[in-house]
């Protein structure tokens, strides 16, 4: 009970000194508010520096010690003006992220925009999580800046963007202002692939005809061009992809005698048995393979039921439908 209440008083405690809110969406400015300064070691030693003076300066009643003392003081609170001044106001925005799988770095970008007439230098960002910030950027007047900061994904499903920590010690370095940021980002993370990779599965619905959706023959894929293969076999939408004239390779169907089942990608079809991450590890496995090896094939997962089909759009959806299986919101 004390534990749960230490901790509640911690998170309001946050909340209300480091303004540490949940994801915030859209674009957000930072306010003066949510700007932190507080000195550097430097700083220190400079406020040493300048206590010596001082005490020198009366005890001889130097009056350039005196005029020289409260100059570099006077540097010291411009500094300290213009080190906050670098963070404030500055708004940031989340952009695009792309899918991963499960083990890979997820990129997130972040956009910092710079509406003032004053530019921005040395603004150190990285993942509160990961310690000190290692990526910087200037950002200038009017202007804006994009980063890219990665955080590893260990499970399948959402992956939500952890709180950005903002740091600055330009120009002197004798003050260190910092802000929090939680951008309302978030990333896709399709299950891993099983490795080594199991064959395609040899099973399915034959066509009425009793051969596959190519024809007379079994397509097994696609290789490079041979003089003598007839046009009507160029994989044209494997070619429209590489232009030849520029410097691509002309690429033809690849056909097995014998009439052929509809690839089906079930995964109902799988053994009962067996852990369920590895089942949907199958899975991910299998629709990369159909597309390495440009087949067509149908993909069902519970109340998923896609294709024949062959593209991106057709693999963004069935890893999509396999990244959110069993998890909430899906």
């Amino acid at each position: 009970m004390v534990a749960a209440l230490q901790a509640l008083y911690r998170k309001g405690r946050d909340q209300w000194l480091f303004q540490l809110r949940d994801a915030e969406a859209g674009t957000v400015t930072l306010t003066n508010r949510r700007v932190f300064i507080v000195p550097t070691r430097a700083g220190l030693a400079f406020a040493v520096l300048l206590l010596v003076m001082l005490i020198g300066a009366l005890n001889y009643s130097l009056g350039l010690g005196f005029a020289l003392t409260f100059f570099a003081a006077a540097c010291a609170v411009a500094d300290m003006v213009l080190t906050a001044k670098n963070l404030a106001q500055l708004q940031l925005a989340p952009g695009r992220a792309q899918p991963v799988f499960a083990g890979e770095e997820a990129q997130f970008e972040l956009h910092l925009l710079n509406r003032s007439k004053q530019d921005r230098y040395a603004v150190w960002l990285g993942f509160q999580a990961d310690g000190e910030p290692r990526h910087v950027t200037d950002v200038a007047a009017g202007g804006s800046s994009a980063v890219l900061l990665a955080a590893r994904s260990s499970e399948r499903g959402w992956l939500t963007a952890p709180r950005v920590r903002l740091v600055t010690r330009f120009p002197l370095g004798l003050f260190r202002a910092w802000a929090y940021w939680r951008p309302d980002a978030q990333v896709l993370v399709y299950p891993a692939p099983e490795l080594p990779a199991p064959p395609l599965p040899s099973s399915g619905a034959a066509s009425e005809d009793g051969h596959g959706t190519v024809g007379l023959d079994n397509f097994a894929g696609i290789r490079s061009y041979q003089p003598g293969d007839p046009l009507k076999h160029l994989a044209w939408r494997q070619i429209a992809r590489h232009d030849p004239a520029l410097g691509g390779q002309l690429v033809s169907k690849h056909f097995e005698g014998g009439a052929v089942a509809e690839l089906c990608l079930d995964f109902a079809a799988l053994p009962l048995h067996g852990d369920l991450e590895q089942k949907l590890a199958r899975m991910a496995s299998w629709v990369l393979q159909a597309e390495q090896r440009a087949l067509p094939y149908r993909f069902r997962l519970a109340q998923h039921d896609y294709g024949p089909a062959l593209g991106d759009a057709h693999r963004a959806a069935c890893l999509r439908a396999l990244a959110l299986f069993g998890k909430e919101g899906q």
